[in-house]
């Protein structure tokens, strides 16, 4: 048994216990889920600090009756990613003991899943190198196996770090359990920090180097996560480069024009359509609805009473080249066209999807709905979302789309329908962040409504949300004025009536009088 010349702190305790409740009994995964449980800010602080007595842990067995075993289930898994999220921040000056020992000492009764995983990398953003431990620490765990999906939550969390060589070890190391998720996620994280120049010469040296198989999969994965970045021109050349070996195909024809459209090059998407053309290949309805955003951007940019009939030329050359339209046609026509505050022609053309075989999907009822709401038509706004929900897509209602619509109406000052809005967001289920509650109370601040600000700050408490007090500006426009009284004028007396004729008549008199002349000294 491990033994110590210090005295035990709290979690070593919690974790001496553990080892003595899982040797008697079958079902050791649940006492690891009541043995460490760091919940509190009181916890964390005294699981720091050395104590020199011993509070029992408590067992509660109301938990095994629950009748959501799945939130029962989420919770374990989340406070003991907790546990080893704590565990790779704990900085160990006093006792150098490698990472990798830590854990097997403390968490080796647990069977890892890629859900704890990922659960724990999400919540560790600043434990750095120390996860690479964490890494072969699992991969020494002899009730776990990496996989292709496991291997990819390291690749992000490195690549997020911007750590190439850490992803590089991943890399090799998995080897031969490294999939497209891994590749994927590697490619993908190259290209978000900007080195173009690596994404092409890790898809050259990819087989050789991590066992990736290039194929036409593969580099059409690397050319889209390119050209959605706007790196059409890396793109273009490295398909060129690798003609020989791979021909591109439609798609990824379609990408780099794609690619092109999102860096605002317009010219270099219609030349390579016509080398398209030339080469026998004809693009798709995905180039054509690139071309048709570009289009619509730079109208807005330089002139936004001709995007109209631009769009109309581009839907004219898809009609005559016989590429059907689908509902991202439409979604492009009817976001730019909000975006420049025709929404009641963007409300037709929807109502005219359905001549085309076209019917909206979930971006098409949420770019309505912001629009409508930004135009002041709440009513409609409030149908549209009846209608979206209607049809099928009330899963896409989630917490950040009810805030962007509780934002719109907070700028036109409509607080009271955000209020409803918001009341809507609660019955559907999602549950208001800290943004939500911040934005609202301080719009209720500044209309000087300080119960209801008062009332959704202990909503907020009581749903364990973390507002913090601040300070709201009550806005000018909305204080309320002190009524004046108006003076009732008093009917003038005739003394006073001839008294102020004399004084006029004075005023008068003395104005013909020729004034002496200043002299100057």
């Amino acid at each position: 048994m491990w033994r110590s010349s210090t005295p035990l702190t709290s979690l070593e305790l919690r974790r001496f216990l553990l080892r003595c409740f899982s040797s008697s009994s079958s079902s050791s995964s649940l006492v690891l889920s009541y043995c460490i449980r760091p919940t509190s800010s009181l916890d964390l602080y005294s699981l720091s600090c050395p104590q020199h007595h011993f509070t029992p842990p408590s067992f509660p067995l109301s938990r095994c009756f629950s009748s959501q075993p799945n939130d029962s289930a989420d919770a374990d898994l989340f406070e003991i990613a907790e546990s080893l999220s704590f565990e790779l921040l704990t900085e160990t000056d006093s006792e150098p003991v490698p990472i990798i020992q830590r854990l097997q000492r403390s968490f080796s009764h647990i069977t890892p899943s890629p859900p704890l995983i990922l659960q724990t990398l999400n919540i560790s953003p600043d434990a750095g190198r120390t996860v690479l431990g964490f890494y072969k620490w699992l991969s020494s765990n002899p009730n776990f196996a990496h996989s292709d999906e496991t291997l990819s939550f390291f690749v992000d969390y490195f690549g997020r770090r911007k750590d190439f060589k850490a992803t590089h070890e991943v890399l090799v190391d998995g080897r031969n359990l490294a999939g497209a998720k891994t590749l994927e996620s590697a490619v993908d994280r190259l290209v978000r920090a900007g080195r173009v120049t690596q994404v092409v010469s890790f898809f050259d040296r990819m087989e050789v180097d991590y066992g990736f198989r290039r194929d036409r999969e593969s580099l059409t994965m690397v050319v889209s996560k390119l050209c959605e970045n706007g790196f059409a021109s890396h793109a273009e050349k490295m398909v060129k480069n690798v003609a020989n070996e791979i021909f591109p195909n439609e798609t990824i024809c379609d990408l780099l024009i794609k690619g092109w459209c999102v860096d605002g090059k317009l010219d270099e998407a219609k030349r390579l359509a016509e080398e398209m053309y030339r080469g026998g290949f004809g693009i798709g309805t995905l180039a054509y609805n690139s071309i048709l955003d570009c289009v619509c951007k730079l109208c807005r940019k330089k002139d936004p009473f001709r995007l109209e009939s631009e769009a109309e030329k581009i839907l004219v050359d898809m009609d005559v080249a016989g590429v059907p339209r689908n509902v991202e046609t439409f979604n492009v026509l009817i976001t730019n066209l909000c975006k420049i505050r025709k929404t009641e022609d963007a409300m037709k053309l929807f109502y005219r999807m359905g001549e085309w075989g076209c019917y909206p999907n979930e971006t098409t009822f949420l770019v309505l709905t912001r629009s409508l709401y930004q135009a002041a038509r709440v009513g409609e706004g409030d149908e549209m979302i009846d209608r979206m929900k209607s049809a099928g897509f009330g899963d896409a209602l989630e917490k950040k789309a009810y805030y962007r619509f509780i934002k719109i109406l907070c700028g036109i000052e409509r607080i009271d329908h955000a209020m409803t809005v918001f009341a809507k967001m609660k019955e559907d289920g999602c549950k208001p962040g800290i943004k939500t509650y911040d934005l609202l109370m301080g719009k209720l601040c500044a209309h000087g409504r300080i119960d209801k600000a008062n009332a959704l700050s202990s909503e907020a408490v009581n749903r364990g949300v973390p507002v913090e007090p601040k300070s709201y500006k009550l806005d000018p426009r909305f204080v309320k004025k002190p009524t004046v009284a108006k003076k009732e004028k008093k009917r003038e007396t005739f003394p006073e009536k001839m008294a102020r004729k004399r004084s006029r008549l004075k005023k008068i008199r003395l104005s013909f009088v020729k004034k002496p002349k200043r002299r100057a000294y």
